[in-house]
C-alpha cells in the first residue's frame, strides 16, 4: 500500500486500469485536466463548483482587517496583530455520498 495521497500520475494510472478496454492513460489525463479547467472557470464565475459524489468547493470572500492591539494568550503580554488585506479563500466540503462512503 502506498504511503501518502495518490499522486496525479498514480491517479491517472489507476483510472486507466479501471477502464482499460475504453480509455488510455492519455484520455484519462485529458479528462482530469478538463475537470480542473471547468472547476477553475466555475469558481471564478459563480464562486461554487461541485464534483458530484465527492466534494463541494466554495469561494469565501474575507474582508480586510485593521491592525489591532491584543494580548498574547501564551505569554499574557500585550501585542499588536498586523492588518490583513481582503482576500478570497476556497473551502472544500465533502458531499453526503463521500461521507457515507467512508463511514
Amino acid at each position: 500500500m502506498a504511503k501518502g495521497p495518490l499522486s496525479k500520475s498514480a491517479l491517472v494510472q489507476t483510472l486507466a486500469e479501471l477502464h482499460s478496454e475504453k480509455l488510455s492513460r492519455k484520455d484519462v489525463r485529458g479528462i482530469l485536466e478538463s475537470i480542473v479547467t471547468v472547476g477553475h472557470h466555475e469558481l471564478k464565475k459563480n464562486g461554487i463548483f461541485v464534483l458530484p459524489g465527492l466534494v463541494r468547493l466554495v469561494v469565501i470572500k474575507k474582508p480586510a482587517t485593521k491592525e489591532r492591539k491584543g494580548i498574547n494568550p501564551f505569554t499574557k503580554e500585550p501585542t499588536v496583530f498586523k492588518a490583513k488585506p481582503a482576500r478570497k479563500v476556497i473551502k472544500a466540503r465533502p458531499v453526503k455520498a463521500a461521507k457515507d462512503a467512508i463511514g
